[in-house]
């Protein structure tokens, strides 16, 4: 298809292409479409990886038929099997799907990762993210391009601009039947609930949503180019003379760009901070008072800045000192 050439060129244009185009292909529908429109715009060039994830029995089967496709494509394929954690079960599986595809990457050199995201996955994360109270952050939605976490590998979702019913027609007329995963039917998680709400109510149009949170993404990026920029201008580093790391913070910008440099600042000081830890703390400090998170002291003091003659609140970041145990 035209339309997923032209989100390649995109997502991954000629001057950065370095390496395979790496597939991750389940044996869902969704992503046998990837497989089969990425086989026919990057013919000997992309690779497959499979996963199984340990949580049902009929998995290795399925990596076994995805690698039969592959196969028949003459397009290289690597299986990989997972242990999940404790926790929320999607959550894990999704965190270990990612570290999988983080070492295959490595090891093949592959350039960039893709994967099967759509339209209506993207409408039903931002209903699920909507109903969860989410921020700017998380109702941006499945993002067109990032990062593997932790990680510089590119990961790319070509396929949002794409129904599923036009990525299941993809796959049937290649004469493939899919294989079909029950947890996606399982009202037990919300993600099918919210599926299924989407197809009970015809006014909530996928595509609109989808559309929604590509706006709300544009405004995030253009959240974090404003963070960015207040990082630069207005953090510095200054160790005491103790030679003890602190960070000053001249802070005067709304209250979203502060939670982003707040957990920037307690980043570089070694500590992890959410981001409505962050907030809190900044809440705090507007008001004047000390904050502690993520092992870091913030401390608020007015300070006339020279170069242009006005008082600003200034933020100072330290390591916490040791708490007295006795």
């Amino acid at each position: 298809m035209a339309r997923f050439d032209a989100a390649l060129d995109r997502l991954c244009p000629d001057e950065d292409w370095d390496g395979p185009l790496g597939l991750a292909v389940s044996g869902g529908p969704d992503s046998f479409a990837l497989l089969l429109l990425g086989a026919a715009a990057r013919p000997g060039d992309i690779a497959v990886m499979s996963i199984d994830h340990g949580i049902r029995p009929e998995a290795a089967r399925e990596v076994a038929f995805v690698e039969t496709i592959c196969q028949s494509l003459d397009v290289p394929f690597t299986s990989a099997k997972v242990t999940l954690g404790a926790g929320n079960l999607q959550a894990k599986a999704r965190e270990a799907r990612y570290a999988a595809l983080v070492q295959w990457a490595a090891q093949q050199k592959i350039g960039h990762v893709a994967t099967a995201h759509h339209i209506d996955d993207q409408a039903e994360t931002l209903l699920m993210r909507l109903a969860r109270g989410s921020g700017l952050p998380g109702l941006a939605g499945v993002r067109e391009w990032t990062h593997l976490p932790g990680s510089d590998v590119p990961l790319i979702r070509p396929l949002l601009g794409f129904r599923k019913a036009e990525l299941e027609a993809v796959v049937a007329s290649a004469g493939i039947t899919p294989v079909s995963d029950p947890s996606n039917e399982n009202p037990a998680f919300d993600r099918v609930r919210v599926r299924q709400h989407l197809a009970e109510h015809d006014w909530l149009d996928a595509e609109a949503l989808a559309t929604s949170a590509h706006h709300l993404a544009e405004g995030w990026r253009a959240l974090e180019w404003y963070a960015q920029l207040d990082w630069e201008e207005m953090v510095s580093r200054e160790d005491t003379p103790e030679g003890a790391p602190q960070y000053r913070y001249y802070c005067n910008v709304p209250r979203a760009i502060q939670i982003e440099t707040v957990s920037r600042i307690v980043s570089a000081l070694g500590g992890r901070v959410s981001r409505s830890e962050a907030g809190n703390a900044a809440d705090r400090l507007w008001r004047g008072e000390n904050a502690s998170l993520g092992g870091v002291l913030g401390r608020c003091e007015i300070e006339k800045v020279e170069k242009v003659g006005v008082e600003m609140r200034v933020w100072r970041f330290s390591p916490e000192p040791p708490r007295n145990t006795h």
